[in-house]
């Protein structure tokens, strides 16, 4: 069973690490797994689908024997079919593509699961819901963005608890979101359904320690208030 099958009706909270310090990249990670992060999100960008550049498979796989966490890729690049047989290599646990940027997702999403990956899509603020009605069959998981892809440091964009409940009444699909969440942010989208917190900026501007643990509690404590939770 994979990371994002097996989660359940539980909130795991995981670290962006573009957020990170890249030098002690792996000490940052262990700090925010120290706070309760279930797993690391990576983001790998190619200044191209997005206005930034960041790191690729080879970052990967240094980093996935460094920790114990399952490693969650998520690749906001032009051309993922190329890229996806060195991230499986790397031995991410599971990966995320754009629609907008895959001529044949349901290709790409077989691709990711036959190498042994749980395959999710990433849906940009603006992306419905609906346009990816065809592939649930084929998804392990959907990534709700919450801000524009390609920084850290943005403002989170309150549509998207909206989009979060329409998702909800598609599929029972676990849902992830990346993207402004904070300790204020993260009760929101979990009230909404989402169950996974990816969180950068938030995490490391102080403590990672305590800000991972703080977003994690603020999660869970909004779905305990959840009536039916």
């Amino acid at each position: 069973m994979g990371f994002f099958s097996g989660l359940g009706d539980r909130v795991v909270g995981g670290p962006s690490i573009l957020a990170a310090d890249f030098a002690y990249l792996a000490d940052d990670v262990q700090k925010a797994k120290d706070g309760g992060a279930a797993f690391v999100h990576f983001d790998a960008m190619d200044n191209h689908f997005v206005p930034n550049l960041s790191v690729g498979p080879v970052v990967a796989a240094s980093l996935v024997p460094s920790t114990d966490l399952p490693v969650d890729a998520h690749l906001m690049v032009s051309n993922p079919d190329n890229l996806i047989p060195m991230f499986l290599d790397a031995g991410v646990v599971s990966i995320s593509v754009h629609p907008e940027v895959v001529t044949h997702l349901h290709r790409t999403l077989e691709m990711i699961r036959a190498g042994g990956a749980e395959a999710g899509v990433a849906l940009n603020p603006t992306t419905p819901p609906e346009s990816i009605e065809w592939a649930l069959p084929y998804l392990d998981y959907i990534l709700v963005l919450s801000v524009n892809p390609g920084f850290g440091g943005q403002t989170f964009i309150p549509e998207s608890t909206e989009k979060i409940r329409r998702l909800k009444e598609m599929t029972d699909l676990p849902i992830a979101v990346d993207g402004g969440i904070t300790v204020e942010t993260a009760p929101l989208v979990v009230e909404a359904g989402a169950r996974a917190l990816v969180a950068g900026s938030a995490v490391f501007k102080g403590d990672p320690v305590v800000e991972m643990r703080r977003i994690v509690e603020a999660g869970q404590a909004a779905l305990d208030r959840t009536p039916g939770s």
